[in-house]
């Protein structure tokens, strides 16, 4: 189908390229939306909780229930022996052995995976009794590091693969040997590209409910797509499409690619209410989907080209390492395949090799983020265009314009099959330049460095895919493996515009948005093929899999909503313009070429004798059938399903044409170091988008702004830590860092049309672009600023100032640096000093006391001897919002009555295990006072670990404080509050000029 321009020739369209504000704004900016936890549940819904594993890698050994099942409010508790009863392991992309539950059966292998699911009157008695459910584990090794985890001596996750890199492929199109051998240059690089999160302001929420009659499950989760990923449920639950009714609300508050992930967890809550025998509902929060929902897909690459000595790239050859996390979740491989067609970028280079390694690793299964497998890639390929032009002393933008595709050369075929539909790289290039003010930022640079300042300028070109096709993961088997399974490809968009018998207008489609405004898009189109008033639209974006029209293709990812779904809108509703027209024509007794819409009438072109409102036309349908043609039907509604035939499957050469549109974004920004804290400032960041046909601005720039700032949190800001024992330590937005408004910068967006010939309105996707493009035009620029060759995301002050040369200055007097994780966990140490009433001997005597050990340890619930000096305590502990109780091993030991001793413990719970020690000395004072000093070291793992270093140090040192403090009030000293507390506050009182008297 070619790109339509009007709705019929002569007419141009009133709506499409408007810059009309969204519809969805008016219920959203009230607080009306309809979210997952907003839509009214059954009578009889229970509560949800999730039991995750503490350990990164270990057996299970077993998970007793009673002691939760014995609480007030708990209705049932979902182990792995239930899962494997009526559940089977999700399908992989890839031909391997592995089994990945929705709930660990046997084998934990990461921190966060569900062991067990406890259903509750509500969320708080279910919380509480995770508590209450004792698991058992084997401790294994983890393995956190990919490129240690392809290594055939690292530990296995999956003994029955017997491996961890779990699909390994070779691709060579071209000939790329003999272009390296004839190359005057070859310039390699190494980069890692990090992981990183989506963090929408809505976690995943699941309604599951199971119908013991039928045997069939009814779900209602804010899933996004894509609804291949239906069939991968309906298997894990072993019943088919028809036994699984997935449903969506009506609102979602973000997700960025993540929300895919929530089919693991749609599966889980099906189970859990099977078990229960009623509805239930589960609502992630922060720590969980921080911690075990997913993430994107970090990856190692060297990447290497054959260059001519005017910088011309005649061969490009990639050797990647994707960390897929503990399972290969579906649709993963999908972050290689996506962009595989495409691993030339921009550039009109035609020999290509590559190699793609898929690794598993003691960490959070990866999925989809926004732009999934481009910021891997361009990170790479960008990162090496820069390169070049250092390494050949020529100007970066040179570099990037010799390499380009031609103009004349559209539809192009690049050499691993992705066709490129259409574009203008040079002329785009030209424009971002001019409008873009780089000339003025060239003098800005010169200006800075004049003056001794750290001044960067970097560029990217990038070519965005949008619309996938449902084939291209098959490119992670070999042919041979393709041919058996039978070919997979296609794009099927579905959407249906109905008339109703008082002429209002509904529009349904199958796209699950989550804040894009497909709603009001839709509407445009609609309003334009119909000639009726925008508000005369009423669209509906719930999906509902028993009611409405869907394909395995339907969701909101990969970009595809303005090329496929707004233009199968437009096919629908041209379908009933056709209808009404017959309608009208067999009423004025006209040719039904001859009929025009326009302000809500129907008119005859050039006769104003005829003439009815759209209403009364399209009501005729309905009210009146016997005055119909002979060939309507009456009723009037369309469902249009629409598939491009340029989406193949792969060939036998593995060439792959992963998507059918490609639209060109050209980046480029200045950059200011700091010398100092080592802080990157954006001067000025441009971005030139060319989407094929605009069909509103506004939602693209807000598109252009929201894949701007996430990249930038890429570039700066974000990472996932993991401790070496496999611990999370980002779990809180305290450690994780994302922008904020007040860190993102106004971009400077500007525009360039070139439709695409391959999709109904000419329209091309936008949403992701700079998410592929910002985090390395950023890195492009502080390379150019600092001179540096290797480049690691993201670069915080702290690593930038490593970059720079500039080592960390010295705590404050009295005041000690957190010192870094080390070891198992978050590992925290620190010093501190009390003094409190008496002499030494009395205060060691008072440790050694039982009675008043019970006392003195926050949380304690029981403390029992079960040795000289060794105790077994019941003891709560919280930090922020996590609170465990744990099963705790008290003892004293080094004891040198009455100078020093030695405090030790180690606790294990359901959320993970601490272990600690204090090492105390005593020294007597004037007044017959003891001044009582200790050196703790503690190590936390589990979901404690997650919470991240800041907000643990600063708990450590509340808590263990609070041991002696409390021990010099049982002394009757008061509440002897520590020394760091008093320097803090004579530092506070100083600022005022005053001092503690």
């Amino acid at each position: 189908m070619q790109a339509e321009q009007s709705v019929e020739e002569g007419v141009a369209p009133t709506e499409v390229g408007r810059a009309r504000e969204r519809a969805e704004d008016a219920a959203l900016l009230r607080g009306a939306g309809r979210f997952g936890d907003d839509l009214a549940t059954t009578a009889g819904t229970l509560q949800a909780a999730v039991l995750r594993s503490p350990h990164a890698h270990a057996r299970l050994r077993s998970v007793k229930v009673s002691g939760a099942l014995e609480m007030e409010g708990v209705h049932a508790v979902l182990t792995g022996e239930d899962v494997r009863e009526w559940a089977a392991p999700f399908a992989v992309g890839v031909r391997q052995p592995m089994k990945h539950w929705c709930l660990a059966v046997d084998k934990v292998r990461y921190v966060g995976e569900p062991v067990a699911v406890v259903v509750a009157r509500d969320r708080y008695v279910a919380e509480d009794a995770l508590d209450a459910i004792e698991a058992d584990y084997d401790l294994l090794d983890p393995v956190i590091d990919p490129e240690a985890a392809a290594q055939v001596e690292a530990p296995v996750l999956h003994e029955d693969v017997g491996v961890n890199v779990v699909n390994d492929r070779h691709f060579s199109y071209g000939e790329p040997d003999k272009a390296f051998a004839e190359a005057a240059h070859r310039i390699a690089l190494k980069v890692r590209y990090p992981r990183s999160s989506c963090t929408p302001i809505e976690c995943y929420v699941v309604i599951a409910d199971y119908d013991v009659a039928a045997g069939t499950y009814d779900v209602t989760a804010n899933f996004q797509g894509p609804f291949a990923l239906h069939s991968v449920m309906a298997r894990a639950l072993k019943v088919g499409a028809s036994g699984l009714r997935l449903r969506t609300p009506p609102d979602s508050g973000g997700s960025f690619g993540i929300k895919q992930g929530v089919f693991a967890y749609v599966v889980l809550m099906a189970l859990a209410a099977r078990k229960a025998g009623a509805p239930v509902k589960w609502v992630e929060d922060r720590l969980e989907h921080l911690q075990a929902s997913s993430s994107a897909t970090n990856r190692v690459t060297e990447i290497e080209a054959a260059v001519s000595a005017e910088g011309r790239i005649s061969a490009l050859r990639y050797d990647q390492l994707d960390d897929c996390g503990a399972y290969l979740r579906a649709p993963e491989p999908a972050t290689f395949y996506r962009m595989h067609g495409t691993l030339t970028g921009a550039y009109d280079i035609q020999h290509l090799e590559a190699r793609n390694r898929v690794v598993l690793t003691n960490k959070t299964p990866t999925g989809l983020n926004r732009g999934f497998g481009g910021p891997q890639v361009y990170y790479a390929l960008e990162r090496l265009m820069q390169r070049i032009a250092v390494e050949l002393d020529l100007d970066p933008l040179e570099v990037i314009r010799r390499n380009l595709v031609p103009a004349d050369a559209f539809p192009y075929r690049a050499p691993a099959g992705s066709l490129l539909d259409s574009g203008d790289y040079q002329s785009a290039i030209a424009k971002g330049v001019a409008d873009g003010g780089l000339e003025e930022l060239k003098q800005r640079r010169d200006a800075a460095r004049r003056e001794g300042r750290l001044y960067g300028i970097g560029y990217c070109a990038v070519v965005e895919p949008s619309i996938s096709n449902m084939g291209y993961i098959t490119t992670a088997m070999t042919p041979a493996e393709r041919e058996k399974a039978g070919p997979k490809n296609g794009a099927v968009a579905t959407a249906t515009v109905g008339v109703d018998p008082l002429g209002g207008v509904t529009v349904h489609v199958s796209s699950t948005p989550q804040g894009q405004g497909h709603r009001t898009v839709a509407a445009q189109v609609v309003a334009d093929v119909l000639g009726l008033d925008f508000e005369a639209i009423t669209v509906n974006v719930e999906l509902d899999t028993q009611k409405d029209p869907w394909s395995n293709a339907s969701g909101n990812y990969s970009s595809r909503f303005a090329g496929a779904v707004a233009g199968t809108v437009h096919e629908a509703a041209s379908r009933i313009r056709q209808r009404v027209a017959a309608i009208a024509a067999h009423q004025f007794e006209v040719d039904a070429d001859r009929i025009r819409f326009a302000g809500g009438q129907v008119t005859v072109a050039d006769d104003d004798r005829h003439s009815a409102s759209f209403r009364r036309m399209a009501g005729t349908a309905h009210w009146a059938p016997a005055l119909l043609p002979g060939n309507e039907a009456g009723g009037l509604r369309e469902t249009a399903f629409w598939s491009p035939p340029q989406l193949e499957a792969p060939d036998a050469g593995d060439h792959i044409n992963s998507s059918l549109c490609y639209g060109f974004v050209f980046d480029y920004c200045g950059v200011e170091i700091d010398a100092v804290t080592g802080r990157v400032r954006l001067d000025r960041y441009v971005t030139l988008h060319d989407a094929g046909r605009i069909l509103n601005p506004a939602l693209l720039d807000g598109q252009v702004r929201g894949g701007f700032a996430q990249g930038l949190g890429a570039a700066l800001m974000e990472k996932f830590e993991y401790g070496a024992d496999g611990s999370f330590q980002a779990g809180t937005l305290a450690d994780y860092l994302i922008p904020t408004t007040m860190e993102v910068p106004e971009p400077v967006i500007l525009h360039m049309e070139t439709p695409s010939p391959f999709t109904p309105l000419g329209a091309k996707g936008a949403g992701e672009g700079n998410n592929m493009s910002t985090p390395v035009c950023i890195a492009n620029a502080v390379a150019d600023a600092l001179g540096e060759r290797e480049i690691e995301l993201p670069l915080t002050p702290s690593r930038v100032r490593a970059m720079i040369g500039i080592d960390e200055p010295a705590a404050p007097e009295g005041l000690e640096p957190i010192k870094p994780a080390a070891g198992s966990g978050s590992a925290l140490q620190a010093s501190d000093s009390v003094e409190m009433p008496g002499d030494p001997q009395t205060v060691f005597n008072a440790i050694l006391d039982p009675k008043t050990l019970a006392k003195i340890i926050p949380g304690c619930h029981d403390l029992q001897a079960v040795g000289d000096n060794a105790y077994q305590a019941d003891v709560t502990v919280g930090v922020g919002m996590i609170r465990a109780r744990y099963k705790a091993d008290v003892n004293l030991s080094e004891l040198d009555p009455p100078h020093a001793l030695k405090l030790g413990g180690v606790g294990r719970s359901a959320m993970g295990t601490a272990e600690g020690s204090a090492r105390v000395r005593l020294t007597a004072i004037e007044g017959n006072r003891t001044r009582l000093d200790y050196d703790y070291e503690a190590a936390v793992g589990g979901k404690f670990a997650a919470v991240g270093a800041r907000m643990l140090q600063g708990a450590a040192r509340v808590i263990i404080g609070q041991i002696f403090s409390r021990l010099a009030a049982e002394l009757g000293g008061g509440s002897g509050a520590g020394a760091w507390w008093r320097r803090i506050v004579d530092m506070i009182l100083s600022l005022f000029g005053r001092s503690k008297k």
